[in-house]
Formats: structure tokens, sequence, C-alpha cells
């Protein structure tokens, strides 16, 4: 994922939506709209509903604000260019897994 070197995000495991929204420089109600709307975006909930990110969502968000706002897709055209991102990833990923199943068996014999 493309990440904003201008942007410094602390360093923590969880971040609560009043954090997200401050770094993204977005409202929350954008941020809760996407969440809808994007599917691999999805923090963690925890009691009464609050909302938990990860450094990987506040990427994924950085990303999307990118998509939508400066490069000028729309909602579905981002969506689309994120799945597109996935299915070229996915083999590499699946290349990955494969070798590493090959040392483990080595290690294991």
């Amino acid at each position: 994922m493309i990440e904003d070197q201008s942007i410094n995000i602390p360093d923590k495991k969880y971040f609560q939506i009043n954090e997200v929204v401050k770094i993204c420089e977005i409202k929350a109600h954008t941020l809760r709209f996407w969440e809808k709307e994007f599917d691999a975006l999805q923090p963690m909930t925890r009691k009464g509903g609050r909302r938990y990110y990860t450094k990987k969502d506040i990427d994924l968000l950085l990303l999307i604000k990118s998509l939508l706002y400066e490069q000028g897709f729309t909602i579905n055209g981002a969506i689309a260019h994120l799945s597109q991102e996935d299915s070229q990833t996915m083999p590499v990923i699946k290349e990955i897994i494969f070798e590493l199943e090959e040392v483990l068996k080595v290690l294991k014999s």
C-alpha cells in the first residue's frame, strides 16, 4: 500500500476513531461511510461498538483518500482498483506460502 511519508503515525497497536480522523484528516462520518463501502476496511469493534483501527487500516484509509480526493476515482472505481491490486498480489502470496510450507517440511524431517 502507498504510505504518505509526510504523515506521522504514532507507534501504537490500536487507534480510536478520533485519533484516526485526525491522522487521516477526514471526518468521522466519512470514515464510517467508507467502512460500509470498502470491504477491506474492517476495524475491530469492542464493547458498545467502539472501533479500533490498526496501522494497516490507517494505510488503507490514506490510500482510499488518495484515490478519491487526489486521483479522482469514484467510490466504485476505487473499489475496483483495490480489488485489482489484491488480485495482483495474491499469486505472489500463494507462492510465498508454498515455499514456506516446503521449508517447514524440510525442517520437520
